[in-house]
């Protein structure tokens, strides 16, 4: 009888064994996926706040960035160097391929080399230095100038020389002939598109047309399909 009691007392055990142990496998799974689910967050979070301080700093920070450990490592390698007791002037040139090195030397030939954008205050000033080296002065002119005004012909704090100087013929037309040539080169690069009569009109003015034409540019592929049911009449 005992023995019959005990063999019915086993598969009881042994489903109550199997079920804490599946009951332990589901805790363990839930613990991992609660930090799975934290260190995610948490992953999020740092991310959140980095695109937050990248958006915060200013629109040229990796090129300044990028300057500042190049300049860091130019003065550990002039550390270095000193401490071998070598030139690093001389260093750097070994170190320099002949190639690059025939590039910088075309790149100092050049008058007014284009080092690309920075910001419109460089922008200007290298237009006005490529404007001020196409003028050609006239020596003679101003030999005449200085004989007749003398003195005058410098102006100080209390001279009053307003009306009093009237431009040659030649220097207005060469005046002329320099802004004829500037609009000319910035019609090349600003040029009208031509009008498309087919194209639908979604547009109130050209300030609007070409905000319709960004936005299509950047968010067209999200909209494609709610502009297609529109058309349709099947929108929701």
């Amino acid at each position: 009888g005992s023995s019959g009691s005990e063999d019915e007392a086993r598969p009881g055990t042994a489903a109550a064994a199997a079920a804490e142990a599946k009951r332990e496998e589901r805790l363990r799974k839930f613990r991992e996926l609660h930090m799975k689910r934290n260190e995610a967050r948490k992953l999020n979070h740092q991310e959140v706040v980095e695109e937050d301080k990248r958006l915060k700093l200013p629109a040229n920070w990796e090129a300044k960035k990028a300057r500042l450990e190049w300049e860091l490592k130019v003065e550990e390698k002039k550390k270095e160097c000193a401490a071998r007791g070598e030139d690093y002037e001389r260093v750097k040139l070994l170190e320099i391929s002949a190639e690059d090195a025939e590039r910088w030397e075309r790149k100092k030939k050049r008058k007014n080399p284009d080092l690309g954008f920075s910001d419109y205050a460089a922008a200007q000033l290298r237009q006005y230095q490529r404007l001020t080296r196409q003028i050609k002065p006239d020596l003679e002119q101003y030999e005449k100038l200085k004989e007749q005004y003398g003195e005058a012909l410098y102006p100080t704090s209390d001279s009053l020389l307003h009306g009093t100087h009237v431009p040659s013929k030649e220097g207005v037309d060469r005046m002329v002939a320099d802004l004829e040539k500037q609009i000319e080169k910035r019609e090349k690069y600003s040029r009208r598109r031509p009008y498309n009569d087919d194209a639908d009109i979604d547009y109130i003015n050209e300030r609007n047309a070409k905000f319709n034409k960004k936005a299509e540019r950047f968010y067209g592929k999200y909209t494609a399909e709610i502009k297609q049911n529109l058309e349709r009449g099947t929108a929701v």
